[in-house]
């Protein structure tokens, strides 16, 4: 782990297992073990259970009495949720920037659709993911509240998580995801708010049953062998 000096340490022991939650490689229910982290990052176990603390109101872990700190279980409802407040929040941030946006404030946003095209076309699923939050970290300012600002932040890993999914689990999602983030641009340079908001709302209810669909199948296929162990 590489430590940054603009993070304190608990913030970056965070990161570090978020990314860890994200990608999969914790499933839920998994426990996370202070004394393991600290051992393995060589650090002390109050900044790890400071950094659980930061994934519990990131929505990645659960710190549970007599457990301790597990892989928070992903649901139907729990991701419907996720997306339908992101969807206002963001529609909210979008709403603010198209009264404020200058044409050269989109500057930014026009290279990173440039840089997912040619992430899609290398079929670099890691790439793109990282540009697709990149590209919602730039819009968030534009709210100029920093409340949503902060709300958003929190929500963004558990975001992360269930976008990471949906990445991986249809090869067109980049597709998708791409052809969202060029409609936006496009609506939000014609200042028309009424598509914006669609889009969001259309991106984000597919996404959202994607990852369901993928929820609900996992715990088909585990009823089955459970039935088949009998």
């Amino acid at each position: 782990m590489t430590f940054k000096a603009n993070q304190s340490l608990a913030e970056q022991i965070a990161g570090h297992l978020a990314g860890q939650i994200i990608r999969g490689e914790m499933l839920a229910g998994d426990r996370i073990q202070e004394l393991r982290v600290a051992g393995e990052l060589e650090v002390s176990r109050g900044s790890v259970r400071e950094a659980l603390l930061i994934l519990e109101r990131r929505h990645l872990i659960e710190i549970l009495p007599r457990r301790g700190a597990v892989v928070r279980e992903l649901t139907e409802a729990g991701v419907q949720g996720l997306y339908e407040l992101v969807q206002v929040l963001l529609g909210l941030v979008i709403r603010k920037a198209i009264k404020s946006l200058r044409e050269e404030d989109l500057d930014p946003f026009i290279e990173l659709i440039h840089e997912l095209q040619l992430a899609a076309g290398e079929r670099n699923v890691e790439r793109f993911f990282t540009l697709c939050f990149r590209f919602l970290e730039l819009a968030y300012p534009f709210a100029r509240n920093s409340y949503v600002e902060s709300v958003l932040g929190n929500l963004q890993p558990a975001l992360q998580r269930t976008w990471f999914m949906a990445l991986h689990l249809d090869h067109d999602e980049m597709k998708e995801c791409l052809s969202f983030f060029k409609a936006l641009v496009e609506t939000i340079f014609r200042r028309d708010v009424r598509s914006a908001l669609e889009i969001i709302r259309e991106f984000a209810e597919h996404q959202s049953a994607l990852v369901q669909d993928s929820i609900i199948r996992a715990r088909q296929i585990e009823a089955a062998w459970s039935a088949r162990r009998r």
